[in-house]
């Protein structure tokens, strides 16, 4: 804001802008989707400083870090660099993340059910492909395909020495599950199953139907791609196997 020499404050930046080209109005009139992706982060900023509007750092920060995928992931320390942004605003966009994330979680686990790995993927897909660190989720669901529980079972890289299927079925049992999916990350990017990764599946899931638990999927989630042990036939050819092992 500005001061005249009577002492009035007078607007500045995207005050001086038309009413309908302020992000904030341009909300309340169009709705959300009328915005971009400048404008809509540029209401989280909510302002600009002397000489930069909001819009301004906005498109800085989207420029500097090519994305907002990109922009969550930057240290504080990266972010304290670009002129206009403190504490406090860090603060915010990191807070807008975190809130879609649980936004997204209560919408899943208010689902009346799980139709197809896509359902899970929806909130899984964003919390877990930005991971620095190998993690490895259970979804647990009812016989219903309701949710019940997502659990992060284990950090780190996935060996068969750190997957223990006889404890994975202790947890699903815990959570009374009726059914699990299964969903890991790769940190390097590429979403493509290891002989490890399917060494490891196949035994959780000859673990888990031997207790009477459906093994649904299996999921990789890696860089702007992912991996279904289901789509590709892995899931139903372990059932197969399973079931030879029954009869001999």
């Amino acid at each position: 804001m500005k001061i005249t020499t009577r002492g009035r404050p007078q607007p500045s930046g995207i005050a001086l802008w038309p009413v309908e080209r302020r992000p904030r109005e341009k909300l309340l009139a169009k709705g959300p989707t009328s915005l971009s992706t400048v404008e809509v982060l540029a209401i989280f900023l909510r302002t600009g400083i002397k000489g930069k509007s909001a819009i301004a750092i906005a498109e800085e920060l989207l420029s500097r870090f090519g994305s907002l995928r990109g922009l969550y992931a930057a240290p504080n320390e990266e972010l304290k660099n670009i002129a206009g942004l403190g504490d406090a605003k860090i603060a915010q966009i990191k807070a807008v993340l975190e809130l879609s994330r649980r936004y997204l979680q209560e919408s899943l686990l208010h689902r009346p059910y799980v139709e197809c790995s896509e359902d899970v993927l929806k909130f899984l897909y964003q919390e877990m492909r930005d991971l620095d660190y190998e993690a490895f989720n259970i979804v647990m669901l009812n016989g219903r395909n309701e949710i019940l529980a997502i659990v992060e079972a284990f950090k780190g890289t996935l060996t068969a020495g750190s997957i223990y299927p006889r404890e994975v079925v202790k947890l699903a049992l815990r959570h009374s599950a009726a059914a699990v999916v299964f969903v890991h990350n790769h940190p390097a990017g590429k979403a493509i199953p290891s002989v490890e990764d399917k060494r490891i599946t196949r035994d959780l899931f000859f673990a888990c139907n031997a207790t009477g638990i459906k093994v649904h999927d299996h999921l990789i989630i890696g860089d702007n791609e992912k991996f279904s042990f289901a789509d590709h036939g892995l899931i139903a050819q372990y059932e197969i196997e399973f079931q030879k092992t029954r009869e001999d």
